[in-house]
């Protein structure tokens, strides 16, 4: 899991290992500037490592977009981001460093989506933490919203996509079938094969499978709840019975 190489970061380790923006940030860190901005000199890097330090980073950003961090965000961060005791001072020194620095968060969300260009799903989790904690305490602010987009942007994220992945966390009538991607022409039996096909997917089991690291698999409990409540929803509204026949 990625929370073990944190304890790295006063060596600069990670930003070795990174390369780029993202490994030139850790390196600042631990006391001075990577040369290599370009790629890690050890190949590519790990996804992991990819995964968590690219949230962080974004969601300094994200902070310094509408000048204000609330209680609520920071929990929200601090319930996705996994960090030993230990070992928070260095993340919160990340953190600071990332909200600070001249650098701009394209460069960062370019290193990441460069580094998952071949898994879009992993694009969407980082989408998905950036909305959890922008939406933590009650409301997802203009300029906020502004960044988001940007990002998503860069992401290679569309419009129908971004407004399924936003339906998750700013409440709309809508919502239900936006954030399960559905339609209201769909059948019963359709649409609940296509729940549980969403279930499958999102699972957070299926994350730990492939070896991601924590916080992503806190993104995909979040997630999974949202399209649980979403189902939920629509079964009041169309009255579904339980056992519903299965779609030809």
């Amino acid at each position: 899991m990625v929370s073990s190489f944190w304890g790295v970061l006063g060596g600069g380790g990670l930003g070795l290992a990174l390369g780029g923006p993202l490994g030139a940030l850790v390196g600042a860190l631990a006391g001075h500037m990577l040369v290599d901005r370009e790629g890690a000199p050890f190949g590519p890097a790990p996804r992991e490592l990819v995964f968590t330090t690219g949230l962080v980073a974004l969601a300094a950003k994200m902070a310094r977009s509408d000048g204000v961090v609330t209680r609520d965000e920071v929990t929200a961060f601090q319930r996705i981001v996994k960090v030993p005791p230990e070992q928070q001072k260095r993340v919160e020194s990340l953190f600071d460093l990332a909200k600070q620095t001249s650098a701009g968060f394209e460069a960062y969300a370019t290193q990441i989506a460069e580094s998952f260009r071949d898994e879009p799903a992993l694009l969407e989790d980082v989408l998905d933490g950036l909305f959890l904690i922008a939406a933590a305490d009650g409301a997802i602010h203009q300029d906020e919203h502004a960044y988001l987009r940007d990002v998503a942007t860069i992401f290679g994220i569309g419009d129908a996509d971004f407004a399924r992945i936003e339906a998750r966390h700013a409440r709309r009538p809508e919502d239900p079938y936006l954030v399960l991607g559905a339609s209201r022409e769909m059948s019963d039996a359709h649409l609940k094969q296509h729940y549980r096909r969403l279930v499958a997917q999102n699972h957070p089991d299926r994350e730990i499978a492939r070896g991601l690291p924590e916080e992503a698999v806190a993104i995909a409990t979040q997630r999974l709840s949202a399209i649980n409540a979403a189902w939920d929803a629509i079964e009041k509204e169309r009255g579904l019975a339980v056992g519903l026949p299965e779609p030809a």
